[in-house]
Parts: structure tokens; C-alpha cells; sequence
């Protein structure tokens, strides 16, 4: 069995970078295991173990989730917390506009439920993980510096596949492995 996720890849650049690394650099007091930029992404759909019938599932619906949506670009502008303002769980950012994400989000989890990978209890909430709280210590602090970044950052990307991910858990932090690739149509202009 694999451990399986669906997700868009996202690229960074400079001036994501420069201000995630000051995120990063205000907050250095707090316990928060960031993520690796080059291990970005927005998860459509975590799937866990897997077996190999599933994987062969997957492979029938996938391509036709992606064949049925363009390529779009997304803006991320908005950064937020998961969790209460007493115990937050996860720094995120987030883009409130686009609803080709969201479309391709929920069109993905009717076909996965349909196909037998049950729909989460949550709602899709389209977003890109910065980082995974372990302890606040000054939570006065965090808010401040949450508070100061919620429109600080700026990072247009576009989306033009879905991937299928293997992740494979190491101390060091998960291995994340592209498995296939499903183009979106491209966009005639």
C-alpha cells in the first residue's frame, strides 16, 4: 500500500520567498514546523494507504477530472490560521477568488466519492500549508505578527495539472513523489 494525495504543485518565487523567510524569521521564538517551499502544494484530496486496486481507480478517474478544466491562474494573498486565536494549528495562505479551484476541488471529491474514496467531513478550503503549530508561546506575539501578515504576501501561479503524490514519512520530514501527472486543457487565448 501507498500513502496517496492529490494535489496542484506550487511553484514559489523571490517575493513569496523573501516574505515567508520574514514570517518565518518574527515567529523563530515559536515551536512551528515550517514547510519546505519546494514542497508546496494544494491538496485536493488525501487519499492515505492506497492499494493497488484503488491506484487503478484513481488512474480511471483522474483524467477525466483534469479533462474537463483549463488552465487558470490563482492569486494567493491572503494568509489565515486554522484553528482558534488560543490554540492555532496551521498558518495557510489562501485565495479568496478563484473559483476554478474550487470548481476543480469539488468536481475531483463527487468523482472520488463516486468511485468509492469517501468525501471528507470537512469542506474543501482551497489553501497552501505554511506551516504546522506544535506550541505558542507568546500568543499576544503570534497575533501581532498573523496580523501584520494577512495581506502581505503575493504569489500568481498557474495551474495547468493535477498531480498524483506518493508521501512517504521520514524523520527528516515526508518524501513527496510525483507519480502521475494529469494535464488541465490548455487555454487557447
Amino acid at each position: 500500500m501507498k500513502r496517496l494525495f492529490i494535489a496542484i504543485k506550487i511553484e514559489t518565487d523571490n517575493n513569496f520567498l523573501s516574505t515567508y523567510q520574514e514570517l518565518r524569521k518574527l515567529l523563530v521564538m515559536e515551536k512551528i514546523k515550517w514547510v519546505a517551499p519546494q514542497k508546496m502544494h494544494l491538496t485536493l484530496k488525501f487519499l492515505g494507504k492506497t492499494t493497488d486496486d484503488q491506484l487503478l481507480r484513481l488512474h480511471d478517474v483522474l483524467p477525466g477530472v483534469a479533462s474537463r478544466y483549463s488552465e487558470f491562474d490563482m492569486q494567493f494573498n491572503k494568509a489565515g490560521i486554522f484553528g482558534s486565536s488560543y490554540r492555532p494549528r496551521v498558518i495557510w495562505l489562501g485565495d479568496e477568488q478563484s473559483q476554478e479551484v474550487r470548481s476543480l476541488g469539488e468536481d475531483m471529491l463527487d468523482s472520488l466519492d463516486a468511485a468509492g474514496f469517501a468525501r471528507d467531513r470537512q469542506n474543501f478550503v482551497p489553501h497552501l500549508t505554511l506551516g504546522r503549530i506544535k506550541q505558542i508561546n507568546s500568543k499576544k506575539q503570534f497575533q501581532k505578527v498573523m496580523d501584520q501578515f494577512r495581506s502581505a504576501f503575493s504569489l500568481r501561479v498557474r495551474v495547468n495539472e493535477i498531480v498524483l503524490y506518493q508521501s512517504i514519512l521520514k524523520p527528516a520530514g515526508p518524501l513527496y513523489i510525483a507519480l502521475k501527472k494529469y494535464k488541465l486543457q490548455t487555454k487557447q487565448d
